[in-house]
């Protein structure tokens, strides 16, 4: 099959041809009609995950049909169209048998500990606890991003934010996870205000229902900004990027006893990163985490995406073949493409 790899972090991966992944006894080989190019895609690339092992095929964000099933696997079989979260869960652990698959203690992820979707065909593990019926009449570009960017907003902003209609919520940082928590917040009847320093990602915020944007590279301190567009600030507050900046944005944007949560990905050398937390003991701020969510979560999802509440096929801005991927992952982090751009591997 051909596959984008990487010998080495940070180096420009190539397009190769690489040997078909096989089925274990409990997975499946999907044919990937669809995966998204995602940040998590780029840190993986760049070495910020230690369960990163080199020669290394990314991707993590996938919908395809099911080409093959190993012995074990009960409830898939050869054409099904699915996709996965991105955490794949083991089915046996505490956790698990807790409902909480998205922090299995024993979890595999595509394109992370093994070689991901940015090939024509990837290897799931576990099956039956971890693969999602991808809907009759859903694009597989669509499907592609409810695995990671849709799927971890919904979460964050509904389960793990306890969005309530008429909150102000804040999302800082509006590619791919935060566009999809500005859109999930707003048609939970919440006011969105959105913060990034891309006008394009801002004029797309606005479009899913933002009520508010915030130009973090025009003002001198974006949470002060926040506090006052929403009269004190944000009950709700997502850090849809990953960086010390935002997340301490996301924390001071709060008003009293508002909840913050933790969605882009925090690496740092030594291992933590600054929170405001005097901040959040003074105001009874709540600080929380969100990774992605379990197969099992997402039917009230998908019977808003079918109901056409909630639209993740509007975020899809831009579709690639493999041979544009070499160039699209270097530049997310100089360069990011506003929206979500989705890679189709058998263009």
């Amino acid at each position: 099959m051909r596959a984008v790899v990487f010998e080495r972090y940070g180096e420009p991966a190539e397009v190769r041809e690489v040997a078909d992944p096989e089925p274990a006894e409990h997975g499946v080989v999907v044919r990937v009609e669809a995966t998204g190019l995602c940040r998590s895609d780029w840190h993986a690339w760049q070495g910020h995950d230690p369960d990163v092992a080199l020669p290394h095929v990314p991707g993590h964000e996938l919908a395809g049909v099911v080409e093959a099933a190993g012995p074990r696997v009960t409830r898939w079989r050869a054409g099904d169209r699915v996709t996965v979260p991105f955490v794949c869960a083991c089915g046996s652990c505490p956790a698990c048998a807790a409902g909480d698959q998205q922090v299995c203690e024993r979890q595999t992820q595509p394109g992370f500990t093994h070689w991901g979707s940015f090939a024509q065909y990837v290897a799931l593990d576990h099956a039956d606890v971890n693969l999602v019926a991808v809907p009759d009449g859903m694009a597989y570009a669509t499907a592609a991003s409810l695995g990671c960017r849709f799927a971890t907003a919904y979460r964050a902003v509904v389960q793990q934010g306890r969005v309530a209609a008429g909150e102000w919520v804040a999302v800082h940082g509006c590619g791919g996870v935060g566009l999809s928590a500005v859109m999930i917040a707003a048609a939970s009847g919440a006011r969105v205000v959105a913060v990034d320093v891309s006008p394009g990602a801002l004029d797309l915020a606005r479009r899913f229902g933002a009520a508010e944007t915030v130009d973090a590279s025009a003002v001198d301190d974006p949470a002060a900004a926040v506090r006052e567009l929403t009269g004190g600030g944000a009950h709700l507050s997502l850090d849809a990027l990953g960086a010390p900046v935002t997340c301490a944005a996301s924390v001071n944007g709060l008003r009293r006893r508002g909840r913050h949560v933790q969605v882009g990905l925090l690496p740092s050398e030594t291992g933590t990163t600054p929170v405001p937390m005097a901040r959040a003991v003074a105001l009874e701020l709540e600080i929380l985490g969100s990774h992605g969510m379990a197969a099992h979560a997402y039917p009230p999802m998908l019977d808003l995406v079918r109901a056409g509440v909630l639209r993740p096929d509007l975020l899809v801005t831009s579709v690639i073949g493999l041979d544009a991927v070499p160039a699209a992952l270097a530049a997310m982090d100089t360069a990011p493409a506003a929206g979500v751009t989705v890679i189709e591997p058998w263009r």
